[in-house]
């Protein structure tokens, strides 16, 4: 029963990675006043220029790079759409959502020639489990073995710095004078605007911050979880992230404490396929619908209220003098 839980928590680690990496890139969106939508097309998006680039090159830095640039790119045309030319955000993220979609499929089959999907990758070109020192010699210690060579050893590097990541991000947003004007342009940004702050600048700098860890959380899917894009891979992750971003009040740790617990219900999910209830077997499509159901519920409001920031989905208008 310990090692089957363990292998749960492990699970649950590799599940949550992106899952937390999306949730913070919104963080930072939503906190600015911007409604980013369009998570789950950077992932996409990421997760197959980072997989294309490494079969390419060989290299998994170079797939990260990648992965990372485009979801910037993309993150940039989402800003240039809304906070530029005022658009609807919603209708933006869903048509970078829908590119994304369309986008990585067709340039998948004309260039691999494999059903949309990427060669493989083995080697540099993926971001392999790492061992921590004597991981196998204490495998088979009972308890302390399985922690230290289950769940602590064995993830991706992007898995470990995710650790650091979170902190991070807490820090820039809560204890820093950029973190300060980020929260306030996403609260009264005519107020930050008459105090000489460019609510326009903080704004793009937002989207772009949300580009970096939306694409490293993409490049994750592909490069190190996987190893191969697969169409359509990031199977509604970035809407899933949205939620455990409101569940979690726009805060990083309880954002991250709801994307562990989507995680750990997907690995169940994974874990109770075939499993029978007396002569009758539970189906496949029920089990893995487990996580999204509760997406829905924590939606309808069942948890707590959370109290967006007061200008989110306003485009801000500087007024004339």
């Amino acid at each position: 029963m310990f090692e089957t839980i363990i292998l749960m928590l492990d699970a649950t680690l590799r599940v949550a990675t992106p899952l937390i990496l999306a949730s913070l890139a919104g963080m930072f969106c939503e906190r600015s006043g911007i409604v980013n939508i369009a998570l789950e097309g950077k992932l996409l998006a990421a997760a197959f220029a980072g997989a294309a680039t490494a079969h390419v090159t060989g290299s998994a830095w170079l797939g990260l790079f990648a992965g990372i640039g485009i979801s910037v790119l993309l993150a940039l045309l989402h800003g240039f759409a809304c906070i530029t030319h005022r658009g609807d955000q919603v209708v933006s993220g869903m048509a970078i959502n829908i590119l994304a979609a369309g986008l990585t499929i067709t340039l998948g089959r004309h260039w691999f020639q494999q059903g949309g999907q990427t060669p493989a990758l083995s080697g540099d070109a993926r971001f392999a489990p790492i061992t921590f020192p004597g991981a196998d010699a204490v495998a088979d210690v009972p308890i302390l073995g399985d922690i230290y060579s289950e769940l602590i050893s064995g993830h991706s590097i992007l898995v470990y710095l995710v650790v650091f990541i979170v902190p991070a991000c807490w820090y820039l947003l809560f204890r820093t004078r950029f973190g300060l004007r980020l929260r306030a342009v996403g609260e009264s940004p005519s107020a930050v605007d008459t105090a000489g702050i460019s609510v326009v600048r903080m704004r793009y700098a937002a989207v772009a911050i949300c580009g970096v860890l939306v694409g490293i959380g993409g490049v994750y899917l592909s490069v190190a979880q996987t190893a191969q894009f697969i169409p359509n891979m990031s199977a509604g992750k970035g809407y899933m992230a949205l939620a455990a971003l409101i569940f979690g009040k726009w805060r990083p740790f309880t954002a991250m404490g709801a994307c562990l617990l989507f995680g750990f219900l997907d690995a169940l999910a994974i874990r109770m396929q075939g499993v029978t209830i007396g002569d009758f077997p539970i189906p496949v499509q029920a089990i893995e619908a487990v996580p999204y159901v509760l997406t829905v519920f924590l939606l309808a409001g069942f948890i707590g209220k959370a109290v967006a920031p007061k200008a989110i989905g306003v485009p801000y208008t500087k007024e004339r003098e």
